[in-house]
């Protein structure tokens, strides 16, 4: 292992929330009176800001109607995403391997903290991580780095140390601009091709992939 920390995005790279998610946005155009989106597109949402995920889908930036999705979506998919957040296959025993490695650990996330935190502990893997650094508390969303900076300054390593593992272009140009090492994983909605224009050190099919290239 030359990583001296290994971090992580959550939705579609350690997790799946789908069922909760799609819920959530249904929900939401239904009392907006919107068309009932389809999974596949809600998919193609999840790595932004719901608010984002929103505007994508119908094309309305208007801020106090993004702001009504998001109440919505979180009135339907809150109590739910605890209860159906799956983790993804060979990401626990990755995360397991990492610990007993003593290797830190963190997840840089869009989700909400509230949201995230609910997950990890549903999951019974929150004490894994040394620290988790989500949307809301940060003043961008990925791909600006801030949430990467952070979380390498407080663990005290350098880019050359560095691995963040993430599923979405969004998280590869939060690597390069952050100037860590990075791995794509393909067990979200982006093709191992997007990652071509990025600096990426492996693309892995899942979980059980990356621990292998990990040689753990």
């Amino acid at each position: 292992m030359k990583f001296k920390a290994v971090l992580f995005d959550f939705d579609y790279t350690l997790g799946d929330a789908t069922e909760s998610i799609v819920a959530g946005f249904r929900h939401a155009f239904e009392k907006m009176g919107l068309p009932e989106p389809t999974e596949a597109a809600v998919r193609s949402t999840v790595g932004y800001l719901l608010k984002d995920g929103y505007t994508m889908l119908t094309g309305d930036s208007d801020p106090e109607r993004q702001e009504e999705f998001v109440r919505l979506f979180q009135e339907k998919c809150r109590p739910m995403q605890p209860k159906t957040t799956k983790l993804l296959p060979g990401a626990r025993e990755l995360l397991e391997a990492l610990k007993e490695a003593g290797v830190p650990m963190g997840i840089i996330t869009s989700k909400r903290d509230s949201a995230l935190q609910a997950v990890l502990e549903a999951l019974n893997i929150r004490d894994m991580f040394a620290l988790t650094i989500s949307g809301d508390q940060v003043h961008a969303p990925k791909p600006d780095p801030t949430g990467l900076l952070r979380t390498m300054e407080t663990l005290g390593v350098t880019g050359d140390e560095v691995l963040y593992c993430g599923d979405t272009v969004l998280d590869a140009g939060t690597a390069q601009r952050a100037g860590t090492h990075f791995a794509a994983v393909t067990t979200g909605v982006t093709p191992a091709g997007d990652f071509a224009s990025y600096p990426c050190d492996y693309v892995a099919r899942d979980m059980v992939d990356m621990k292998a290239w990990l040689g753990l």
